[in-house]
């Protein structure tokens, strides 16, 4: 149930290029925040690692040095922001739980600063350029009571179902997020392009992500917001060109529409005005939710069958 009886929410998605200098990226946030607060803004959502380069490109251990626990000086600042700007501000954080446990961590901050709740990334990737196993362990529970990693966050804004980037793929975690009350499917993201493809194949990486990402919104009649960082990053070992993030950080509704949607190099803001009625409506007319045959589903839980 949400926490908040207003018809329309008013969100914002930001879309930044980062910085090696940690600070250097957190005032470009906290500039672009202000902003979108300033034109109306309720709800904020920031791209995956904000405050840092895409580290993961390579496998290194003093990268861990980068890590902080939850209290600690990056969610300290953000909760900061969120109690002056009287905004709902969910931030992403590598997150140190403990000596040798680190995380992909989205935290939720509420419009006076305390922590709604945390989301640990779930899904991890072992890829070329995303060598994410190396640094992250995946999520098993929420920050503070225990529940399901994919249990949505109560906010005075509304139940998010927040997820991080590789759990887009996934449409189970959607699903799960939906079956447990969210009103909205939030990606916060870091993908882009190995730069020596070919131009057909990014195109084709990046229609698939846009597509199974408004997939989701169809099939669980909720609104997604996925925002996703630009700018080129250097591979820091040398072995390769690095990558060029795509940005395309967009909002659609609960039938896939876009609602708004950005280019591919451009730091920006989205902004949108969320109808909440229109997940009740659409879901009267399209009941995905009540025609599913739970009982013909269990080999779900299998890896393969048989």
């Amino acid at each position: 149930m949400s926490t908040s009886n207003t018809k329309h929410l008013n969100v914002a998605a930001i879309q930044q290029a980062c910085s090696p200098d940690k600070a250097a990226s957190l005032a470009t946030t906290e500039k672009l925040v202000r902003e979108a607060v300033a034109n109306g803004a309720q709800l904020v959502i920031l791209q995956e690692l904000h405050a840092t380069l895409y580290f993961c490109q390579t496998e290194d251990t003093s990268v861990f040095d980068l890590a902080e626990p939850i209290p600690g000086p990056t969610s300290d600042r953000l909760a900061g922001l969120a109690r002056e700007l009287g905004v709902v501000l969910v931030g992403s954080i590598f997150e140190r739980r403990m000596n040798g446990v680190y995380h992909n961590t989205a935290v939720v901050f509420e419009t006076d600063g305390a922590i709604a709740g945390i989301y640990r990334k779930m899904h991890i990737p072992d890829d070329p350029g995303f060598y994410e196993k190396f640094y992250f362990t995946p999520g098993d529970a929420r920050f503070n009571d225990g529940q399901s990693g994919f249990t949505p966050i109560d906010t005075s804004v509304g139940r998010l179902g927040v997820l991080v980037c590789w759990d887009q793929w996934y449409p189970e975690a959607a699903r799960l997020m939906a079956l447990a009350g969210a009103e909205v499917l939030i990606y916060p993201t870091a993908i882009g392009w190995d730069v020596t493809d070919d131009p057909a194949e990014q195109a084709r990486q990046l229609d698939a992500w846009v597509t199974v990402q408004r997939g989701h919104a169809v099939a669980n009649n909720l609104p997604v917001i996925a925002p996703n960082r630009v700018g080129t990053e250097p591979d820091p070992s040398g072995h390769s060109d690095g990558i060029r993030f795509w940005g395309n950080s967009f909002i659609a509704g609960p039938q896939g529409e876009f609602l708004a949607r950005a280019d591919d190099s451009t730091e920006c803001i989205l902004s949108v005005t969320l109808d909440r009625s229109r997940s009740e409506s659409i879901r009267r007319i399209w009941p995905y939710l009540r025609d599913r045959r739970i009982d013909a589903y269990g080999d779900l839980l299998k890896r393969v069958r048989d």
